[in-house]
């Protein structure tokens, strides 16, 4: 997997993006459905536990940060502002409390997939309603966040295409 991490504080931006050697179809549903969400989006040894999920325009996903232990440490709320089937989806995200409250400012996120020669591109712009937001994640470490992140996603995709495979045969 190659994965590119691109801070700019001029513009309040995160460029990430990551390649994967899965179709497209299935890095799409790893995004967009909740059970494979589950599965990928927290760094180990954390996991996050999706509460609601409508992904359509207007939609949104609660979801929790739960502990080995099953403690759940933070939640956040993303808002499907636009969906582009298989192509480009965006979202208000911003942390939240257990009931939801929203913790502002937040963050626009803009996801573009693209797939070439059975090898998927995921473009993530993400762009932050605050520098001082931006500088707290840097802090807390986004950066490693995302790359542990991604290597989870990595390996749920080899085993989704293998069990596919397997499937097919």
């Amino acid at each position: 997997m190659q994965m590119d991490f691109i801070v700019n504080k001029q513009t309040k931006t995160v460029l990430l993006s990551a390649e994967f050697a899965a179709e497209l179809a299935l890095v799409w549903d790893a995004y967009t459905k909740p059970e494979l969400l589950d599965q990928w989006w927290a760094p180990k040894p954390m996991t996050s536990r999706t509460k609601v999920m409508d992904f359509k325009v207007g939609g949104r996903r609660f979801y929790a940060m739960v502990s080995p232990e099953g403690q759940e440490l933070g939640w956040a709320v993303q808002k499907y502002t636009s969906i582009t089937p298989k192509t480009n989806f965006k979202f208000f995200n911003a942390f939240a409390d257990k009931d939801e409250n929203l913790e502002l400012p937040g963050s626009d996120w803009d996801l573009n997939f693209s797939e070439q020669d059975g090898t998927t591109k995921v473009s993530i712009s993400i762009f932050n309603e605050s520098l001082e937001r931006l500088e707290r994640l840097i802090e807390f470490g986004f950066r490693e966040g995302a790359m542990a992140q991604m290597k989870n996603l990595e390996e749920l995709l080899e085993t989704l295409s293998r069990a596919k495979e397997e499937k097919i045969a």
